[in-house]
């Protein structure tokens, strides 16, 4: 049994995956601030209401539980089948709705990138905060008394 077998472990490495994702999104929107035609994308909003009915409902398969998705996945049990080509996220892109589009109809805008990237990173340290306090409650409940 590892740290990630205990719920709260579990949601809190499904959050930084989900922030991970963001982050990224939010890059390639930036990076394609000049590109004409481009629309910037984000992920929805997670929650952890989302993610706990995830943990609690997701199927269990050898020890671990299934990634939390929905719809039918591929699975691979057994190191000689072939493994998906494109593996299923959890979270989708969505548009995103600016307000400004330019002439060449580049929908970025860097100041609302800058602030969910700000955000992104808060949430992140935020996450990784609680992750950090919680390993050492667990360290010292499993401390010998008087040790």
């Amino acid at each position: 049994m590892g740290p990630d077998d205990i719920p709260l472990f579990g949601m809190l490495k499904s959050r930084l995956g989900y922030l991970t994702e963001r982050q990224k999104l939010v890059a390639q929107n930036v990076a394609n601030a000049d590109t004409p035609g481009y629309r910037p994308r984000d992920l929805k909003a997670y929650s952890f209401q989302a993610s706990l009915m995830n943990q609690g409902s997701g199927s269990v398969y050898r020890g671990g539980r299934a990634a939390p998705t929905s719809g039918v996945q591929m699975m691979e049990t057994s190191a000689a089948h072939m493994a998906p080509s494109n593996a299923p996220s959890a979270w989708r892109a969505s548009a995103g709705v600016d307000s400004e589009v330019s002439l060449d109809g580049n929908a970025v805008s860097l100041e609302d990138q800058m602030l969910k990237m700000t955000d992104a990173r808060m949430n992140y340290d935020a996450a990784i905060s609680f992750y950090q306090k919680s390993m050492n409650m667990l360290r010292q409940a499993a401390r010998k008394p008087n040790g």
